[in-house]
């Protein structure tokens, strides 16, 4: 995006990939069907030990910017969920438009060539290639945080931001599943695999309404990925199982109007036969509705409404969207995303200590400062 940008503004850009294939994890995101924006991205959805860093780039490159971009190229794209914006196709539609776009203007990629070394020149920066040197003007770190190593992430970025006297914050995986290993709690996992419903998770202030995802390892799903961004080893996340219910009234009342109705075959009609009986036989005892007493009814509501669940930890960077931390903002322009200590060098998308989070989306923040970094690049 931020070659695109700059060459279309007559700047000669080469972008350089250590990959063999460009843009793997648009490929892989939002289930292979890249979730490119949301139709809500604003300011607050964004998470920075400097909250007002992103709002410059917001700004100056929206969602409707890029959606434009998507229409330009006939890109068919769907609302998902909260916003969220897919491809009807694949996630090849949008890695095509942006190379594309670099194509048009004459951005120039170069796979599968790593950096060596850079050093500040008179003139710019000069970086070490295989068997070559390369002199530039503005150099452009764009590399991504730690999030899925297998796809070729490492801290390269972080690195090259250390070396030039950046404060680089603590780094953690964002957007990931959870793990677990009490053994009731893992037991009913691996039971319930696959298994998914629509949920409530809280966590140090934060709430997000969600599905989650049973998993042989834990939780995961949007709402456990949503969530973990803002957990710390040791809290406990509170689920609500009946979101959209009160679910004392709601148990009060199935009991009045059915009576001779089991615990488990009414818990069938709002989670999956299979989970309804394994909760109903391991958290509770299943009986006709009218055996339960006031008292029970409160606790089997509290337990549905408010399950109390301690992770063990997450899955890590290997299977985690994001990174947490990174580049410290405060010595980045918010404008240009060029570093305050080493004219002519920019830091833009996941490299720096801002992460998106809204609905499931994660890309949009690397568009607006690629954009805005392009301005000056």
């Amino acid at each position: 995006m931020c070659a695109a940008s700059a060459a279309a503004r007559g700047r000669r850009v080469l972008v350089l990939d250590h990959a063999n294939k460009a843009g793997k994890k648009i490929l892989m995101s939002g289930g292979g069907r890249c979730n490119f924006t949301n139709l809500y991205t604003e300011p607050s959805n964004f998470l920075g030990a400097n909250p007002h860093f992103c709002k410059s780039a917001l700004a100056r490159y929206t969602q409707w910017d890029f959606l434009a971009l998507v229409a330009r190229h006939e890109v068919p794209y769907h609302e998902k969920k909260l916003g969220q914006l897919f491809c009807d196709r694949k996630a090849n539609d949008i890695l095509d438009m942006l190379l594309a776009e670099c194509d048009r203007y004459g951005a120039q990629i170069r796979l599968q060539t790593p950096v060596a070394g850079i050093e500040r020149i008179e003139a710019g920066y000069r970086l070490t290639l295989p068997g070559e040197t390369l002199d530039c003007q503005s150099l452009v770190i764009a590399t991504g945080g730690l999030s899925i190593p297998t796809l070729g992430a490492s801290g390269f970025g972080y690195q090259v931001a250390r070396q030039f006297g950046h404060r680089v914050l603590p780094t953690r995986a964002g957007l990931v599943p959870f793990t677990v290993t009490e053994p009731a709690l893992k037991a009913m996992c691996e039971e319930l695999s696959g298994t998914a419903l629509e949920c409530r998770v809280s966590c140090n202030g934060q709430t997000f309404h969600e599905n989650l995802l049973f998993t042989h390892r834990g939780l995961s799903g949007p709402a456990m990925l949503q969530i973990s961004s803002y957990w710390q080893p040791g809290d406990t996340l509170e689920i609500d199982l009946l979101p959209d219910r009160d679910p004392l009234a709601w148990l009060q009342d199935q009991q009045a109007q059915r009576p001779n109705t089991e615990l488990r075959t009414l818990l069938s009609e709002v989670f999956t036969r299979k989970m309804a009986v394994l909760i109903a036989e391991a958290w509770f005892t299943s009986r006709p509705l009218k055996q339960y007493a006031p008292a029970e009814l409160t606790t089997i509501a509290q337990r549905l409404g408010s399950w109390q669940v301690q992770p063990a930890g997450t899955e890590g960077y290997r299977t985690a969207e994001v990174t947490l931390g990174g580049v410290d903002t405060d010595e980045v322009s918010s404008k240009t995303m060029e570093s305050r200590l080493a004219p002519g060098l920019y830091f833009v998308g996941e490299v720096l200590d801002v992460t998106g989070h809204l609905g499931g989306f994660n890309f949009q923040w690397a568009w607006a400062s690629g954009y805005a970094a392009g301005q000056y690049a």
